[in-house]
């Protein structure tokens, strides 16, 4: 992947917008903002602020790799229609990043050897994003994969000894990473996204999961 530096990495799945450019394997710039609702009007700005901290150009970016989900229907919608756009036009290569297993990885360095652990991220009133992981020679390993839980089944999921990251509040060792920082889809994309790599495009979408249902009021 040393011939696909440096790369753009955008993540929009949830309240974080996040952009990151690797130049390489232990140089980034990086900015981001927490803060609902700014995907749409901070998101292009934040690239350009990036582009400029690394000190290169957009012209001289040879991969983009956006988070493509699961999350934020909208908040993914306005990340992959960004990253498709600056790849057409720049003629890039492109790596659709999954949002779960880069949260994986950016976590997996903060444990120790061994441990295991679960990402569970809300998806509505009734449902979480569930997955479990472990940690073994510095490395995430897939334990449970990625699937949809009802909430009140969440505790049957767990093991004591497991720490939970995620945007589902009502667990014990709960921390908040519920979106990974962009530098880590770069690395996500560095590490594990050769067999992603394309410049055909057009047909990829964000991974939902779930359809999305419009709901009426009652």
């Amino acid at each position: 992947m040393k011939d696909k530096l440096p790369i753009l990495a955008i993540e929009t799945s949830d309240e974080l917008c996040s952009v990151a450019v690797m130049i390489d394997e232990t140089t980034f710039a990086e900015t981001s903002i927490k803060q609902k609702h700014v995907h749409s009007e901070k998101l292009i700005q934040l690239v350009e602020q990036t582009l400029k901290l690394a000190g290169i150009e957009l012209k001289d970016i040879k991969t983009i790799a956006v988070s493509e989900g699961p999350g934020s229907f909208t908040g993914l919608r306005i990340g992959m229609a960004v990253a498709k756009g600056m790849a057409l036009a720049q003629g890039c290569f492109f790596i659709a990043v999954p949002t779960i297993d880069a949260i994986a990885l950016q976590v997996s360095a903060t444990l120790s050897e061994n441990s295991t652990f679960k990402i569970v991220n809300n998806i509505n009133r009734e449902e979480v994003y569930f997955a479990g992981y472990s940690v073994k020679n510095n490395e995430y390993h897939n334990g449970v994969p990625l699937k949809i839980v009802d909430k009140k089944d969440v505790d049957e999921e767990l093991d004591e000894k497991d720490v939970v990251f995620g945007s589902y509040r009502p667990i014990k060792n709960n921390y908040k990473t519920a979106a990974p920082d962009a530098r880590f889809v770069a690395m996500w994309a560095y590490k594990f996204g050769e067999k992603l790599v394309t410049r055909e495009y057009d047909y990829i979408e964000p991974n939902y999961l779930k359809k999305f249902v419009v709901r009426g009021k009652s």
